[in-house]
């Protein structure tokens, strides 16, 4: 049997301090704000940011789509754990349809040491997909990362460009 896949992606947010980004991460019903290709992010149970929460996430394209592929891509995703003073929170996949078991991921906020700005980390580990390989993953994540903290840092300098007009 072959190990699980592990992998990290990192993104910078830049100008924005990690206490500014952790808001919009931690909103965990708001996914489809920030990730690209989510279209649908609703709650199915519990209280956004409270462990045990579940949500639902459809719409969003995988490296190994058929483009004749008309099915719906979907994940349900539980919070398992949540701390706002270390800006992280860890949550699993717990059904879908492309082939993800055991999925556990880590997100956590980083303040830079010097100067402005934060990272978003992502930690994930996973049983290995069928027709995947990790390399799939590890791109699918950490493009999908870049253009989460691209948007956010764009909303943050709507919201200051707004405030100081």
């Amino acid at each position: 049997m072959e190990a699980k896949w592990k992998g990290k992606a990192r993104a910078e947010v830049k100008g924005a301090k990690a206490e500014q980004v952790w808001p919009l991460l931690e909103d965990f019903f708001g996914l489809d704000k920030w990730f690209p290709n989510i279209t649908t992010c609703i709650p199915v149970e519990g209280i956004s940011g409270k462990p045990g929460c579940v949500r639902f996430c459809a719409g969003f394209k995988t490296p190994v789509d058929d483009p004749a592929k008309h099915a719906l891509n979907w994940t349900k995703q539980k919070l398992l754990s949540i701390d706002p003073s270390h800006y992280t929170f860890t949550y699993s996949i717990v059904e879908g349809n492309v082939g993800f078991y055991s999925y556990v991921s880590t997100w956590k906020v980083l303040p830079k040491d010097q100067g402005e700005g934060c990272q978003i980390e992502w930690l994930y580990e996973v049983e290995p997909v069928q027709g995947w390989k990790l390399e799939y993953l590890d791109s699918f994540i950490d493009n999908g990362l870049k253009v989460m903290a691209q948007r956010i840092q764009a909303a943050l300098n709507t919201m200051e460009e707004a405030l100081k007009a």
